[in-house]
């Protein structure tokens, strides 16, 4: 039941970034481009994401279960620490250079191009440096 709901969870997500635009790279890198060809319709995404979220969260903190009887496994950090600030500004770098995020670009390995698979490639790699560094007592 769980991986059920968990594929529908997904599905959701993925026609959320289809119908919002969030898989598309121009218009991601038009939303971020402030000073040139400035698309704010993804403001209006991000907005709506929050909103739910903030509730769904505030709904979370308060139970023990999910609905699906599993524990909850809510994040407690509360610190802005070095490493959260530089994991901040290299997700916006790649962000901003390729126009993808995770959620989106394997959304698009389907599409078969290129970029998007080089993409994936190479956050993956920098998925297990940053596991390998932290597992060596990195910061």
């Amino acid at each position: 039941m769980i991986a059920c709901v968990a594929f529908l969870a997904g599905l959701v997500f993925g026609l959320g970034l289809i119908l919002s635009g969030m898989g598309n790279p121009a218009k991601v890198q038009n939303f971020l481009d402030v000073f040139g060809t400035w698309d704010p319709s993804l403001a209006l995404v991000m907005a709506g994401a929050i909103a739910v979220a903030i509730f769904a969260f505030t709904w979370a903190k308060r139970r023990k279960t999910s609905l699906l009887g599993e524990p909850m496994q809510l994040p407690t950090a509360t610190a802005l620490d070095g490493k959260l600030l530089t994991g901040a500004a290299l997700f916006g770098i790649g962000w901003g250079l390729a126009g993808f995020c995770p959620g989106p670009a394997l959304m698009n390995l389907s599409t078969g191009q290129g970029e998007v698979w080089l993409f994936v490639a190479a956050m993956l790699v920098g998925m297990l440096a940053q596991h390998a560094w932290a597992k060596r007592g990195g910061s």
